[in-house]
């Protein structure tokens, strides 16, 4: 099951019955898996209590495949300010734990790549299914 959220750029949740640290773990995974890197992993709720304050769980993975991302850059060296790519977990209010990533044809908005360019499409479809994967 995916959700879409309007925003700025088009933010794809999908939601997940694991902890944030267990969603990014098997995100992390499927992965490794798929060939890709994974850069950083950076834990948003340990930097808050560094300073005294607090936040709901929140961590971003940060990762790549140079196959996909090389020609976003080929195309437009720009997109390399968005590269690599990150998804972010999070727990809501309620509780509930999202798997949330930019649509990649949003990201690259406004640059000089097209949103039916077919690596576009690949990431696109990458990501949906890397984070349908880590959510179950």
């Amino acid at each position: 099951m995916t959700t879409a959220v309007s925003a700025s750029a088009e933010l794809i949740k999908v939601p997940t019955d694991k902890t944030v640290s267990a969603a990014l773990d098997a995100l992390e995974g499927a992965l490794a898996n798929a060939g890709a890197t994974v850069f950083a992993r950076i834990d948003h709720a340990a930097g808050a209590a560094k300073v005294d304050m607090s936040i709901n769980d929140a961590q971003v993975l940060i990762f790549g495949n140079p196959a996909l991302g090389t020609p976003a850059m080929q195309a437009d060296l720009r997109a390399g300010l968005y590269l690599p790519l990150r998804a972010l977990a999070y727990q809501d209010a309620e509780g509930q734990v999202w798997i949330t990533y930019e649509d990649p044809a949003d990201t690259f908005a406004g640059l000089n790549i097209p949103a039916d360019a077919p690596f576009v499409a690949k990431m696109q479809g990458a990501l949906g299914k890397l984070t349908a994967a880590a959510a179950n």
